[in-house]
């Protein structure tokens, strides 16, 4: 359930992505008197609360807060922000389970640092949302993962078979702070937001090792990474990808490749008319150039007309229609999607689980939405055509 917008705010962001947007040019330098505003604070702390997630390094949660008295810590924060003694505490990092095997970090801010960055996401996201390429998907307004994945359906299906399947390795935690506070600075001028952003980049870790005790990593020597977990962390690595996907556009790739990119967060894909190899090589250039690294081991060129390729959790390339054996360019949920949902759902299928289904059923609902999703496009009901024929 997403919660509305308060019309006050609302106005303010049409304002700033409209000023952003008919002006390219134009750097934004009075926004921290607007990210320590009343209405806006509250209307981020509901947002965090929405989201849940558990407490950070403070251990504070939302019903302790609340039960302490919201409107008076709300003010502290506010306090802070004005008085410019704000000071992000130390993000917890926990390891959580890939699908496709091994572990990812995640960060978990406190809730107080939680709501700072999500006041300062509904500022600086209708700025930065004018200037992102229409080609990326991913942590965006009114676009989801859903639409890339009808995309890359769609070029397949025009021919686009010959196909770069990238990836980036550690994207999150690779990206360069210098590099990336210039990308911020180009639209962000107010130095108290800049402030701000720095010293999320730079907030210590802590983590346990083995023995359980505790230890601070990071902090001011760090100079790459945006961890994910953080709220602000998704709007940031969007503004980097975005000097690839802007370079794609401003140097006339597309047409050079025959070829079209659909990005998400940090997967993307190529799909070409021919031209993969080229267009693989240009990638290699730029990423490097980024100072982030492309995984060659993962990286590689793929025929979808002989052979299928992986894009956010779906299979693309030569599928078999059971009834009559003939072949077609479609997608479907790739196995290793399928077997994830299948797991959630034995798990909550348990005897010794005598919840409601609808408490019961979150923790497996962003997944088999995606999984509907592209189920949607093999169903001639759904209104979008599944597939095309393939002749081999």
């Amino acid at each position: 359930m997403s919660l509305a917008t308060p019309s006050k705010i609302r106005e303010l962001q049409i304002k700033l992505y409209r000023k952003a947007k008919n002006e390219p040019g134009y750097r934004f330098y009075m926004l921290y008197d607007k990210i320590n505003r009343e209405d806006v604070l509250a209307h981020a702390y509901e947002l965090a609360r929405a989201n849940k997630g558990a407490p950070g390094v403070d251990g504070q949660t939302f019903e302790r807060i609340e039960s302490a008295g919201l409107e008076e810590w709300l003010t502290g924060i506010r306090q802070e922000l004005r008085n410019k003694t704000y000071q992000p505490q130390p993000v917890r990092r926990v390891m959580i389970p890939k699908p496709g095997g091994g572990e990812r970090p995640l960060g978990i801010p406190t809730i107080r640092d939680r709501v700072v960055q999500t006041a300062a996401k509904i500022v600086l996201e209708p700025i930065f949302e004018a200037d992102l390429e229409p080609s990326a998907y991913g942590y965006r307004p009114k676009r989801s993962a859903q639409d890339a994945i009808r995309k890359v359906h769609k070029l397949v299906c025009e021919g686009y078979t010959d196909v770069v399947d990238a990836d980036l390795s550690k994207y999150f935690d690779t990206i360069p702070h210098c590099e990336l506070l210039q990308c911020v600075a180009r639209r962000i001028v107010d130095r108290e937001v800049l402030r701000l952003i720095k010293m999320w980049l730079q907030a210590p870790v802590e983590e346990q090792d083995e023995n359980g005790k505790r230890r601070l990593t990071g902090g001011k020597g760090r100079h790459c990474g945006t961890p994910q977990g953080g709220v602000a962390s998704p709007m940031l690595a969007n503004l980097y990808m975005n000097r690839l996907l802007k370079g794609w556009r401003n140097t006339k790739r597309g047409e050079q490749f025959d070829a079209h990119i659909v990005n998400y967060a940090d997967d993307f894909v190529i799909l070409s008319r021919g031209k993969a190899a080229e267009a693989l090589n240009w990638t290699r250039q730029v990423v490097t150039r980024m100072g982030v690294t492309l995984n060659e081991a993962k990286t590689s060129i793929k025929q979808a007309r002989q052979e299928s390729f992986n894009f956010l959790g779906y299979t693309f390339g030569p599928h078999r229609y059971k009834k009559d054996g003939r072949w077609y360019l479609g997608a479907s949920p790739s196995k290793k999607a399928v077997a994830r949902i299948k797991e959630k759902v034995g798990q909550l299928l348990v005897p010794s689980n005598t919840g409601t289904w609808v408490g019961s059923a979150e923790p497996a609902e962003s997944d088999s939405e995606g999984l509907v999703g592209v189920l949607q496009l093999r169903n001639p009901g759904s209104g979008v055509r599944g597939g095309c024929p393939l002749r081999l």
